[in-house]
């Protein structure tokens, strides 16, 4: 069986099971009677794995989700009886009984059934599984949830939308088209955007009469103040909480850290590796001085829930994470109320100045789809300023049509977006995606490989930034980038 073959069994062998057409040993004994490989045959028991625990972790129904959600006028009704399948949030993500409300309101609308399908948390994870699904030219899936730095590595798999959707497109934030358009073609539809905030306990601030943190060096005394403190009643109280684990989220962090430092942008425009300089290396090393002090020792396996558990039941002053988490400390009976959110704390080298990772997610629809007509209007309706207004109000996600932050019925319900102006224009990052193209995940994996390794004690930030550099420049010139 052929490298192509082998991956299309491996997606149906995925896609019976995701559906429960097949036990977990059923699929694992067709996999090995079809020839399968011991590393692919990993894989799908993986999937098992990660299957069971999305089942766990769905959500109860929430009966007013997407109550303020208006159907935008102009959506075609002559595709009524097509049902098509959107990859639309990961196995934890809170979404979940909005999404379904959404998709609900736009079947009464289209008659276009769309079944939700929960990815991976992992945006690695959620890649690897992706490529796997398109080498098979797979027509099983129609629309991804695609990250904000993935339009290079998914294009070739991705029809062009800048025809169909032109309309939409012009109603978007510039910058986020143009980081979706690759040679000419529009590959993916902003849907909603991100950039890294700093978390803080207005309370707990108040209580030991201290400032908002402006630097990371103030992080520190003001965590370690507060979480000695509280450690007499909570005893596994943190000061600070962030992504630490091997993934893409750590390639956030770090980047704001050195940016945030005059450490350059890992790559910069013009193709130089910049990784390896003493402001970089001095912003890992001060990071690796918060495990296990005003961090948990466990943080350098966090990801976003696992920040955002321990946040939300009251038990950090200060925490790294995305706009999204507002909306979860509001309903959190132990912190709502007593959140507000700020830049990330600045460094102290030559350049330092805040820096916010920018993030987000698009919408692309397969080129494998045998119903495109369908998975474009599905796009063009999720992607719409209508959709997009109701998930600030009931998710507070950041919308990526700049006309609804001037939206005084949003304003009114969520001052919290008046909060992400500052961030976004005074000091939002982007990964080295652009440059990189392709490339860009194993850039990112050779950067949060080596990082984490210093988290973990294993390397020094000198020894680390060198082996990033020389790998990067390896797989760089490797490529003739």
């Amino acid at each position: 069986m052929n490298e192509k073959d082998t991956n299309r069994v491996t997606a149906k062998l995925i896609r019976d099971f995701t559906r429960g057409h097949l036990t977990r040993r059923e699929m694992l004994q067709k996999a090995v009677t079809a020839g399968i490989s011991a590393a692919a045959v990993t894989s799908l028991a993986s999937v098992s794995a990660r299957r069971s625990y999305a089942q766990d972790a769905t959500p109860a129904p929430d009966p007013s989700a997407g109550n303020t959600i208006v159907v935008p006028q102009g959506l075609r009704t002559d595709l009524s009886g097509q049902s098509i399948r959107a990859v639309l949030a990961d196995s934890t993500s809170a979404d979940g009984p909005f999404l379904e409300a959404a998709l609900a309101k736009f079947g009464e609308a289209t008659g276009i059934t769309v079944e939700f399908i929960r990815g991976e948390t992992s945006a690695t994870d959620r890649l690897q599984a992706y490529r796997q699904e398109w080498a098979a030219e797979s027509a099983d899936t129609d629309v991804f949830q695609i990250d904000v730095i993935w339009p290079g590595v998914v294009a070739e798999h991705a029809i062009d939308l800048s025809e169909s959707l032109a309309e939409l497109a012009t109603q978007q934030l510039e910058a986020l088209i143009a980081n979706n358009t690759i040679d000419g073609a529009l590959v993916g539809m902003p849907w909603f955007t991100d950039a890294g905030l700093f978390y803080y306990r207005t309370d707990l601030l108040e209580k030991y009469a201290l400032p908002v943190p402006a630097t990371w060096a103030e992080l520190a005394t003001s965590a370690q103040t507060i979480q000695d403190g509280e450690r007499a009643a909570s005893p596994n109280f943190a000061g600070f909480l962030w992504q630490g684990n091997v993934y893409e989220g750590l390639t956030c962090n770090g980047l704001e850290w050195q940016v945030s430092n005059g450490g350059g942008n890992i790559v910069e425009p013009d193709g130089t590796v910049s990784v390896n300089n003493e402001q970089a290396i001095a912003s890992f090393d001060r990071a690796r001085t918060w495990v296990n002090t005003i961090s948990p020792e466990g943080v350098t396996t966090y990801q976003e829930p696992d920040c955002q558990t321990i946040w939300v039941a009251g038990n950090a002053a200060f925490c790294r994470q995305w706009p999204g988490m507002y909306s979860a400390s509001q309903d959190s009976d132990a912190i709502a109320g007593k959140v507000a959110v700020a830049p990330l704390p600045m460094g102290g080298g030559d350049g330092a100045r805040n820096a916010a990772t920018l993030g987000g997610w698009q919408m692309m629809v397969s080129r494998y789809s045998e119903k495109q007509d369908a998975a474009l209007e599905f796009v063009k309706y999720m992607c719409s300023p209508e959709v997009q207004r109701s998930f600030m109000l009931e998710r507070s996600h950041a919308a990526t049509v700049p006309a609804l932050y001037e939206d005084a019925e949003v304003q009114e319900a969520s001052p919290f977006f008046a909060s992400l102006g500052p961030v976004f224009q005074g000091g939002a990052v982007a990964r080295p995606s652009s440059v990189t193209g392709a490339l860009y995940p194993e850039v990112s994996s050779i950067y949060f490989t080596e990082l984490n390794q210093v988290l973990t004690g294993s390397k020094s930030g000198a020894d680390a930034a060198a082996a990033m550099e020389s790998q990067i420049t390896e797989l760089i010139e490797g490529d003739d980038l």
